[in-house]
């Protein structure tokens, strides 16, 4: 139940290279004008056998267009040479029944993942697509669906993504890849980059993090790197001078920079004896300096970590408070469990676990303290020995320069503070980020156990209808490997939330097919919690996939949460649910987990539905005029938003109490028509 990695499907067609490319000169050799203009001459012969091809089979004379204009990049002023057809290239079908021939639905993001961990062809595809791109922008291509303006913007975003590439050249990885891939990519953005606006380049990029840190993900390391390359970037070409300036400096001082004493970032060795030659009164601008920083970005700068290691130490005052920014509720929790808190820092906070700051003062101002069980569970957290298996997954994942009981714990705190900062990685485990994130923001104490069993036993042991499932028994689900790309609590408890659904769903297939019903009635309970409702509404028919009664789904969704027609009731816990993800041209993707958390009125006056998305960006694009907001709706840290109509437009199944079902009759049909409307128009097209 996971969302497709990427919307931009490699072809399927991408063949092997025609038996007429030639030998390569490769990269080492020195430019030799004679051979590119051998190589240039095959490529126009390929790309005039792709043109007189049948569509049915110009997957077949693709692949030598593809290889020839990568061994052309891959060269000095092959770029230029590829750039000069890039129009008879398109027209002959080189991106033919793929998602490349619509350029206005291309996401900028996913581009540049493409070019960088795409096989040869598919990367080679992509950049080929950069290069219409560019001419689309300079006006050299009139293109019929992509305006100028839509593709200066595209390359800035993808330039911004791709910084590294313009400061340093490619690395290792990139070196290493088949096909001189690396020399590709190097070329491709210097040609790129002559034709973007450095400005705008800053402007995109600072813009696209900033929206990401409106979401409070736990996870910012790809964030942070943003950053790194913005502060080089900014020191080797100074300001842009466009509108990003203020916005970088902010960003940079917030990493690298946060206050006073640390403006020059001097180190953690000079910036520890410059607060030990501090007197009370600077070690509290300090406090409140790092605090006010780290509110404000969310981000936690490792000078955080060192002031509070210096803090535990200082025994005149307690400047450890100060540090967290607490709010009134947050400074209550303090002060009753101040030594808990101070355990908490020496073992979770340091340098390299920095971010664990912040997830500690969120988890204070929570309130989650208060929850009887949740301090013992901390204290024996804090005691924790993990067993071998996950001791070594977060060895790999973080290195061994902090202990892998002290990065879980710093784990445990940011998934306190941020329950719906989780996120599922690049991994097709959306039920395990959900319930993480469920469990995190109403069971905490249970999320503990789980964490608990996950990191100590290498076991996780849930029932299911009375019989006990022990993840240990059983092979994987969704996930084949362990994920590496997300937060360390998930990468402990994860591998086993995944078995464990997996024997769920299998516990309960014979029943799904006579009953014609989904797993997920039975498997959310079980798995998520006693408050999940008993009752689970279903827009398909399981036995042939088409919508089975959608109008009473519909009409059964708004009388459950919409506070028009359910007695204004407020969602009290939050529920799953699943969408049908669609594409930015409204195109079903896949069928995802989420968590609907609140129904209510934003600024404008409208209905949204506010939910928890487990993936890492949570602002998608999924076509119709359907975009998924973020921040500036009323959301609150981490929470997804869509207006109500288009919200329930993209339900397939959501649950709800069977006895607290308000006012079906009371729904308007013009409303459910028009939903109706928009889920055939859009995922339900086929169905």
């Amino acid at each position: 139940m996971s969302e497709a990695t990427s919307q931009e499907a490699a072809p399927s067609q991408e063949a092997a290279p025609g038996p007429d490319t030639g030998p390569d000169t490769g990269p080492d050799n020195a430019p030799d004008t004679a051979r590119l203009d051998a190589l240039v001459d095959k490529l126009d012969h390929a790309i005039d056998r792709l043109d007189k091809t049948r569509p049915f089979a110009k997957g077949q004379r693709s692949g030598a267009v593809l290889d020839l204009a990568r061994r052309i990049m891959s060269q000095p002023g092959g770029v230029e040479r590829v750039y000069k057809r890039i129009q008879t290239i398109e027209d002959a079908g080189i991106f033919f029944n793929t998602d490349w021939a619509q350029p206005e639905i291309l996401h900028a993001a996913i581009a540049a993942r493409t070019l960088k961990l795409a096989d040869p062809a598919t990367a080679t595809l992509e950049a080929i697509s950069h290069l219409r791109m560019v001419a689309v922008s300079r006006g050299d291509y009139l293109h019929r669906t992509l305006s100028a303006e839509q593709a200066q913007n595209f390359l800035a975003q993808t330039v911004g993504l791709n910084l590294d590439l313009l400061m340093g050249g490619p690395d290792e990885a990139q070196r290493s890849r088949a096909g001189n891939m690396g020399a590709v990519l190097t070329h491709l953005f210097e040609f790129v980059v002559g034709h973007v606006d450095h400005g705008e380049i800053l402007d995109q990029m600072i813009s696209e993090i900033w929206r990401l840190l409106a979401q409070r993900p736990i996870v910012v390391d790809e964030i942070k790197s943003m950053i790194a390359q913005i502060a080089v970037w900014l020191s080797e070409n100074g300001s842009s001078g466009g509108e990003s300036g203020w916005g970088a400096d902010r960003l940079v001082s917030a990493v690298f920079a946060p206050t006073a004493a640390s403006k020059d970032d001097p180190g953690l060795v000079l910036y520890r004896e410059r607060l030990e030659a501090m007197d009370d009164s600077a070690l509290a601008k300090e406090a409140g300096g790092l605090a006010r920083s780290m509110h404000d970005t969310g981000l936690v700068s490792a000078y955080h970590a060192g002031f509070m290691r210096f803090a535990l130490d200082y025994s005149q005052t307690d400047f450890i408070s100060q540090a967290l920014g607490l709010s009134a509720t947050g400074m209550d929790a303090y002060r009753c469990y101040q030594d808990l808190v101070r355990a908490l820092v020496d073992r979770a906070v340091h340098p390299e676990t920095c971010q664990a700051v912040y997830g500690l003062a969120l988890m204070l101002d929570r309130g989650v303290m208060y929850t009887p069980s949740v301090a013992p569970g901390l204290w024996r957290q804090i005691g924790l020995k993990l067993a071998s298996a996950p001791a070594e997954r977060l060895r790999q994942r973080f290195g061994a320069s902090v202990a892998p009981e002290d990065m879980l714990l710093a784990g445990v705190l940011s998934m306190l503070g941020l329950p719906l900062g989780v996120g599922q990685g690049n991994n097709p485990t959306c039920q395990a980020a959900r319930a993480l994130s469920m469990w995190a923001f109403s069971d905490p104490d249970y999320l503990l156990q789980i964490v608990a069993w996950a990191a100590r036993d290498d076991n996780v042991i849930m029932t299911f209808e009375g019989q006990a499932i022990h993840s240990q028994e059983h092979a994987a689900g969704l996930a084949l490997t362990p994920p590496g790309d997300v937060d360390t609590v998930s990468i402990v408890t994860v591998p086993h939330l995944d078995r464990i659904y997996a024997e769920m769903g299998r516990r309960c297939a014979e029943r799904c097919i006579e009953k014609s019903r989904d797993a997920h009635e039975w498997v959310n309970p079980e798995m998520h919690g006693w408050w999940v409702g008993s009752g689970c509404a279903l827009a398909v028919d399981i036995a042939t996939g088409k919508l089975s009664e959608f109008g009473d789904f519909v009409r059964r969704f708004y009388a459950v949460y919409h506070p028009l027609y359910n007695g204004n009731q407020p969602v009290i816990h939050p529920q799953p649910a699943g969408v049908a993800v669609t594409d930015s041209a409204a195109r079903y993707v896949g069928w995802h987990a989420i968590a609907i958390y609140r129904v209510a009125v934003d600024q404008a006056g409208d209905m949204r539905v506010y939910f928890f998305n487990p993936n890492n960006d949570s602002g998608q694009d999924w076509g119709d005029g359907v975009v998924v907001s973020t921040d500036g709706k009323g959301e609150r840290f981490g929470e997804s938003s869509l207006p109500i109509n288009d919200f329930a437009a993209r339900l397939y199944l959501f649950h709800y109490d069977a006895l607290e079902i308000g006012r079906p009759d009371g729904v308007p049909a013009d409303e459910i028509a028009t939903v109706e409307a928009a889920a055939r128009g859009s995922w339900a097209a086929d169905r």
